[in-house]
């Protein structure tokens, strides 16, 4: 049997392919058959199904071509250059965005088979490597996110002296190829496999119409961006946790704090000679030490936890010693991976008196009044999460104009419905991130400017006052935790339930046990996405004849207008499938795509 026949025998489905993956990840065994998983016309499909409802998918990179017109004609083609290795990425077309310091981060917009094959190579890597990533990495992982890094930080690091904010300068954008590539050798034993990424890699963009070759960092945009990075500072984690923790951890508990248990003991023998008020003192005074010696020179602690770039460290010691840990990190950065540690922005913070920043949020680590913690020691040492006063004052000011809360001339022209919708997800969106934090109710500086703001927007929109728009939308809803005030409008559909929207209503209450973590990758159990399933049925659904067919796909369903004898009859029948996807025949798409139809269908 030949090559061709025996790949194609070995094609399997892509629950399969991708569970035979993990299981050579967990097991620490390397792939070096991985290539020809690029002709498995099921891989291709799942990928398709994960990402056409993307927002990006219909955005065109330096050609015209998304998701409109896919079939699996289109995975043929690409599968067929696959084989001979003839398949070749376009540069991405680059576009600016703006970042929250004033600046713009470059974007890159690749075209959509590049989309497809990105998305393809992403699944075989993160099945491979997801089962070998540290535990301290949260970054961009399934079932992970900011929350649940906040949270290992707040369970575990109880007793810390110094934090290390360790930033990157410029990571992505200086991953260099050369050495990701030497780290993706070391486990998969594919040549072919590894040609295709460094093709990747070196694709380049386009930048107002000029070529520029890509010499280092991640595709900025491509969608196997986020896992490069990973499986790039994957180095780092191995670096801390096999070297750097096992060398300041020794100890199996501190020594006890001398002039604690003298106090304790003086306080014992005023108390049987009943002088009250000297054991008061002597109480108070032992309450204000640690009952073990926070500098014990035989006990070390470090730990470590990573979101993408950003990373921190808690360690037990001496300064010297953090310092040390510092420029060994500096060290190993710059020479194993080619990145350099920005002095500036990596800080070294003293635990008991000042804050360290992660993940927007300040990390502290407290120690009891005893004036108000009525005698009790309980907070002594633990981590408490805030939000920074800075990010209140930021929030609020989008809000804010003439030094009150203002009116949003953008949002006048929207109906009411989508004016609280805005504000309510905004608000909302604020909240569920923070809701980690001790002092989540100084949030409510955030709730009364937002809304101030949304009463303003709707009585300016309806030549009406605040107190009357209040009055109006003013309700009280039952909760978990009981009946709360917001402001609700609902918008009636004949023969539908009503649109809600609401502001507000949220608690502002502490919660240690809530968690948001990144969306989860696509999933590979059946059954399948129910596009992929009309898709193959190969039977156009505006003419209903079966032929080859491919996807006629619109950004979004409200580009199609509202229904009237002037819509078009697919048009029509995609608003009552309420799908933004239509299988139709070559003939059929031809028709739409030369025939009068709405804004950018």
């Amino acid at each position: 049997m030949d090559n061709e026949n025996r790949e194609v025998c070995a094609m399997q489905d892509a629950e399969t392919v991708l569970s035979v993956l993990r299981e050579r990840g967990k097991k620490g065994l390397p792939c070096n058959q991985l290539y020809r998983q690029m002709f498995n016309k099921d891989l291709y499909l799942l990928a398709y199904g994960g990402i056409y409802s993307n927002k990006g998918a219909m955005t065109p990179g330096v050609s015209e071509d998304t998701a409109d017109g896919m079939s699996e004609g289109k995975i043929d083609q690409i599968i067929e250059a696959m084989r001979g290795e003839r398949y070749r990425f376009s540069p991405a077309r680059r576009v600016y965005i703006p970042k929250k310091n004033g600046k713009l981060r470059p974007l890159g917009l690749p075209s959509w088979e590049d989309k497809l094959v990105g998305e393809v190579v992403r699944l075989l890597l993160e099945a491979f490597y997801e089962p070998q990533f540290s535990s301290r990495s949260h970054g961009f992982r399934k079932g992970r996110g900011c929350h649940t890094a906040l949270g290992e930080v707040q369970r575990t690091w109880s007793g810390t002296v110094w934090f290390i904010e360790g930033d990157i300068s410029d990571c992505f954008g200086s991953v260099d190829h050369e050495i990701l590539l030497r780290i993706l050798a070391e486990k998969i034993q594919d040549n072919r496999f590894l040609r295709l990424v460094r093709n990747m890699l070196k694709a380049g963009y386009m930048d107002d119409w000029q070529y520029h070759d890509t010499l280092s960092g991640t595709p900025q945009g491509g969608v196997l961006s986020p896992l490069l990075s990973n499986i790039y500072l994957d180095k780092l984690d191995a670096f801390i946790e096999k070297e750097l923790i096992p060398e300041h951890t020794r100890g199996s508990r501190r020594k006890d704090n001398r002039e604690y248990f003298r106090l304790k003991g003086r306080r014992f023998r005023a108390m049987q000679r009943g002088d009250r008020a000297l054991a008061r003192e002597l109480q108070r005074k032992a309450q204000r030490l640690p009952s073990i010696d926070p500098m014990d020179p035989g006990y070390r602690r470090l730990t470590y936890v990573r979101y993408a770039d950003d990373h921190l460290l808690g360690f037990i010691g001496s300064k010297a010693e953090a310092e040390e840990i510092k420029a060994r990190l500096a060290k190993f950065l710059r020479d194993t991976l080619g990145l350099e540690l920005n002095q500036d922005k990596t800080l070294i913070t003293h635990a008991r008196t000042r804050a360290a920043r992660f993940l927007g949020y300040d990390i502290i680590v407290q120690h009891s009044n005893t004036k108000r913690s009525k005698g009790r020691r309980t907070a002594n040492g633990t981590i408490a999460l805030r939000v920074p006063s800075d990010v209140i004052k930021a929030k609020c000011s989008p809000y804010r104009k003439h030094g009150k809360p203002w009116h949003r001339d953008q949002l006048q022209n929207l109906d009411d419905h989508d004016i609280v919708r805005i504000y309510g997800a905004e608000y909302r969106g604020v909240v569920n991130y923070y809701l980690l934090a001790q002092n989540v109710s100084q949030l409510g500086k955030l709730c009364w400017n937002a809304q101030t703001s949304m009463l303003k927007t709707l009585a300016a929109k309806h030549r009406s006052s605040v107190g009357k728009m209040s009055a109006r939308y003013r309700v009280k809803i039952e909760t978990s935790d009981g009946p709360r005030i917001c402001y609700e409008v609902r918008k009636m559909r004949p023969g539908k339930p009503d649109l809600v929207s609401r502001f507000g209503g949220i608690p502002l209450k502490h919660a240690r046990r809530a968690i948001i973590r990144d969306p989860a990758p696509v999933q590979v159990h059946p059954p399948r996405k129910e596009l992929i399933h009309r898709l193959r049925r190969r039977r156009c659904e505006l003419c209903e004849q079966g032929a080859t067919v491919a996807v006629h796909q619109v950004a979004k369903l409200a580009d199609l207008g509202t229904s009237g004898p002037e819509q078009p009859a697919w048009a029509g029948l995609m608003v009552r499938m309420r799908r933004k996807t239509l299988i139709v025949c070559t003939g059929c798409h031809e028709h739409i795509h030369t025939s009068s139809k709405p804004n950018a269908a």
